[in-house]
């Protein structure tokens, strides 16, 4: 069996499966990791959504033979150490706001507004309406409001 070596949440990890195996099994089912969700497989609900060398991906789309050994997976577990704290900034501001409901959907939201913010930075400026129209994850318990309030007032934060 082919092996895949990456570096995920700041370790170097190495797997043995085949290369069309989904990452995001091979994060939940081999490594443990499961703060990345699975809802549909198709990257549509983005509930896995978390990042690949600093970009946010779906990572029930990424085959596991598509990796590098240079290759970094950041998943929401990891979060907090980009930061070097206990909670992400963007996390803390997902409590202030009492954004979560049932929370299944929450770990792909914080992923896709950290890295649209880190997006939205690189370019010089501030979340748009644009880039908020842009955030595609499903949330079943409609908290986009407070999702959309969070985000803004954590922006500056990190």
């Amino acid at each position: 069996m082919p092996q895949h070596t990456f570096t995920l949440n700041g370790e170097q990890v190495t797997v043995d499966v085949e290369d069309d195996v989904r990452l995001l099994w091979v994060l939940r089912d081999i490594l443990g990791v499961t703060g990345p969700k699975y809802g549909c497989g198709l990257g549509v609900c983005q509930a896995c959504t978390s990042h690949l060398n600093g970009k946010a991906v779906n990572l029930c789309c990424v085959p596991v033979g598509r990796l590098k050994a240079t290759d970094q997976v950041t998943t929401i577990e990891g979060l907090p150490a980009t930061v070097g704290k206990p909670l992400h900034p963007m996390q803390e501001a997902w409590l202030e706001q009492d954004v979560p409901q049932c929370g299944y959907c929450q770990p792909g939201q914080i992923m896709t507004a950290v890295a649209k913010v880190l997006q939205a930075r690189a370019a010089g400026h501030q979340l748009t309406d644009a880039d908020f129209d842009q955030i595609r994850n499903i949330c079943r318990c409609g908290t986009y409001h407070r999702i959309r309030e969070a985000i803004l007032s954590a922006q500056d934060k990190f």
